[in-house]
């Protein structure tokens, strides 16, 4: 098999126009040749891609459900008003994320050129630039967040109608940033072989041009947010050690919550957060390392063993069930809602008489108790 038929899914990582194509003189803005390329197959390496694929695809989309689920109508309303639409948020765009990326690449994967027509070429492109940039600027909008609670804890008041309007804003921005998806990509038919593929090719007069596109995007996905994540938690951290040094000092700092300088809760919500950017950095770096290298060294492509391109997009994906989890190791409220719904499926299997006596028994006993004690809740500012 030639290299160019080895490289043959790689077009799949894309979600701007050539990330990292399927083929290369297939998927550039200049003229194919076909003199000696291979159809591309269904290879090995792909179909571990998309084995693990779909692995990622349930647990991510019943992580994120469930957190959406708890947020909405669990204990996870016990959270701050103005944080439950932030988690809320985050989960949303990872199970876009979910129910579109990844599905879209385990069939493109699986029947290696594309058949859906010209329209759903444009639009599942369009769908999946837009799920990058709103799970990236999603995460930006939560460090701003949790910058202006710890750099202006008075201003709390005003923090649930401020992170709505940078929510909106973060939505209808990924929505006009993944736009030109709809013009540039199209389904093009191969001269001379029986192959259709969804690509950029024509869209743009140069390979330069192509580039800078994707320089732009790469620089809106990863180097802003990544950027302004850094800014935010820099002086975060700055802003801890600064009034730590004041209360060891013995010098006058205003208090809001006990001993502590800063709410436990405040704290624990922080610490969450950072864990949730530090494994979208880590996530995401390699592919976007691999796509910079391809962007300036397209050769490269046909020298990297295939399993190293499908190995590194899908732990990317990872990031998107990375947040549930973190979301859920802090956060108790969750946790619970997850045991009750654990608890009510095997109820549920265990429907025998004695079963059912039982539990009306236990609910008997549990109403007649006195209700003494607050519930121990996720009240986190």
């Amino acid at each position: 098999m030639s290299d160019d038929s080895t490289s043959g899914n790689l077009s799949l990582w894309s979600s701007t126009s050539t990330f990292l194509p399927d083929n290369s003189s297939f998927n550039s803005s200049l003229p194919p040749s076909f003199d000696d390329w291979e159809t591309p197959t269904f290879t090995a390496a792909a179909r571990v891609r998309v084995a693990a694929t779909m692995v990622l695809f349930v647990f991510a989309a019943f992580s994120n459900l469930s957190v959406l689920v708890s947020v909405l109508w669990g204990r996870g309303r016990r959270l701050a008003p103005h944080l439950r639409p932030l988690i809320a948020s985050l989960a949303s765009a990872d199970l876009v994320m979910t129910f579109v990326v990844m599905p879209l690449d385990a069939a493109w994967n699986v029947t290696v050129q594309w058949y859906a027509g010209d329209a759903m070429c444009k639009l599942l492109c369009f769908l999946k630039l837009f799920a990058m940039h709103s799970s990236a600027f999603i995460l930006v909008v939560v460090s701003l967040d949790r910058h202006h609670a710890i750099l202006h804890p008075f201003d709390a008041l005003d923090a649930e109608h401020r992170n709505k309007r940078m929510l909106v804003a973060a939505w209808i921005l990924s929505l006009l940033l993944a736009s030109p998806q709809l013009f540039i990509f199209r389904a093009i038919k191969a001269k001379g072989v029986e192959f259709t593929q969804c690509v950029t090719h024509g869209s743009f007069p140069k390979r330069w041009h192509e580039t800078v596109y994707n320089m732009f995007h790469f620089v809106t996905l990863y180097v802003v947010p990544l950027l302004v994540m850094s800014f935010c938690y820099t002086h975060i951290l700055i802003e801890i050690s600064r009034q730590m040094h004041k209360d060891k000092g013995g010098e006058p700092c205003l208090r809001r919550s006990g001993t502590d300088t800063i709410p436990k809760a405040r704290m624990k919500t922080l610490k969450m957060t950072i864990v949730i950017v530090a494994s979208f950095v880590v996530c995401w770096t390699p592919y976007y390392i691999l796509g910079i290298w391809y962007w300036f060294q397209p050769a490269m492509l046909r020298k990297t063993p295939e399993y190293v391109h499908n190995a590194l997009f899908v732990f990317g994906n990872l990031n998107t069930c990375c947040d549930p989890l973190i979301y859920g190791f802090y956060t108790p409220s969750f946790r619970a809602d997850l045991a009750d719904v654990v608890a009510c499926c095997r109820r549920s299997q265990n429907t025998s008489p004695q079963s059912l006596d039982h539990l009306v028994r236990q609910k008997a006993r549990a109403s007649g108790e006195a209700e003494s004690d607050n519930p121990s809740g996720d009240q986190t500012s």
